[in-house]
């Protein structure tokens, strides 16, 4: 009988005593979170006000922390503060595809990605083959929570310089050409970006061009024509990878082509996507482009600049953009500057 009693009040004290400790345990997660995003939020203004007055800036670490994984899908885009609506008609009639190859920093790629994210566009992710296998999970998990982002059907193992680079932005081309949403402009990005501006200011920019493709680059200059006229070859082993030079002379460019060099960064239309991948000089400038040094910095640009192409049943036109930096003030998406290629003021987009 003594026992009976004795499990009784155990049962009793337990079932008087675990609410508190689970709403103890809430509100301190609750008051954790609160001090975690106005820590963050403290570091990224100061950091911010830095910036615009030209001052170095060093984020301190806890400001890349990820709330990823701590909640199921659901509670991190509620979290986060997700955009999980059309803010307007006009952006629902002007979707956005992006392109984002990464190979590193997770935390960096996540708050690029939660500030391009609008649910009327569509996003392809290529992460490096390379990467570490804890990279790629979490890039699949977050990426596993939109309706209107995926994973590049093919995936490339990237050498800095090589073809490689520029397969991984084709791949994901093809596979934003085969989604449902009828996108209107494809934008490329690197994992390291982020954007200064909004969706609705960056569509503006775009629809003041009526339809014409944003590749910027100049006629080759004289530093970097061995890139070219020499071949190159990619270089992979387990812990390294690199471009090999060579003084192999290379043929000249199909369809007597002329290159230009340029942005590897770009905004380009739909029928300029489907022209990339399916015209013959398109094609067989790639071919050619195998074993030269970073193709993606003459592609898109000598493509966009073949003299007849206005022409031909294509929609599309050429805009002869700056070549280099830009003021910080004219642009609407700014980017690290360790890539000093740059979308001019006009369109709005650095890829640095």
């Amino acid at each position: 009988m003594s026992v009976l009693r004795y499990y009784f009040f155990v049962v009793l004290i337990l079932s008087v005593s675990l609410p508190f400790v689970f709403y103890a345990i809430t509100i301190h997660a609750q008051k954790s979170l609160r001090r975690l995003k106005f820590s963050m939020s403290s570091t990224l203004v100061e950091d911010c006000k830095a910036l615009t007055k030209d001052k170095v800036s060093f984020l301190k670490e806890n400001a890349l922390k990820t709330s990823f994984g701590i909640f199921n899908c659901t509670e991190y885009i509620t979290q986060n503060h997700y955009i999980t609506r059309v803010l307007s008609a006009e952006e629902a009639a002007f979707p956005l595809a992006y392109i984002i190859t990464l190979h590193k920093e997770f935390e960096t790629f996540e708050r690029l990605f939660r500030a391009v994210y609008m649910p009327q566009n569509v996003y392809c992710i290529h992460v490096d083959g390379k990467a570490p296998a804890a990279l790629q999970q979490a890039v699949r998990r977050l990426v596993g929570c939109f309706p209107n982002a995926f994973l590049a059907s093919r995936t490339e193992r990237v050498v800095y310089g090589g073809v490689s680079r520029l397969r991984a932005d084709l791949h994901c081309m093809r596979d934003l050409l085969a989604s449902a949403v009828p996108w209107r402009y494809l934008l490329n990005a690197c994992g390291q970006d982020f954007p200064l501006k909004t969706n609705w200011e960056i569509i503006q920019h775009l629809k003041a061009y009526r339809g014409k493709n944003i590749t910027p680059g100049v006629l080759p200059p004289a530093h970097i024509t061995a890139r070219t006229k020499y071949v190159h070859r990619e270089q992979l082993y387990s812990f390294f990878s690199f471009m090999l030079p060579t003084f192999v002379r290379k043929a000249p460019p199909p369809h007597n082509l002329t290159l230009y060099f340029g942005s590897a960064y770009i905004a380009v239309t739909r029928p300029f996507v489907e022209f990339v991948l399916q015209d013959p000089r398109a094609i067989d400038l790639l071919a050619w482009s195998e074993d030269t040094y970073s193709p993606d910095e003459h592609f898109w640009v000598t493509l966009n600049r073949i003299p007849d192409l206005l022409k031909e049943d294509v929609a599309m036109q050429q805009i002869h953009l700056p070549y280099g930096r830009i003021s910080r003030k004219n642009i609407l998406v700014l980017y690290p500057p360790f890539r000093h290629y740059s979308l001019s003021q006009n369109i709005g987009l650095k890829y640095g």
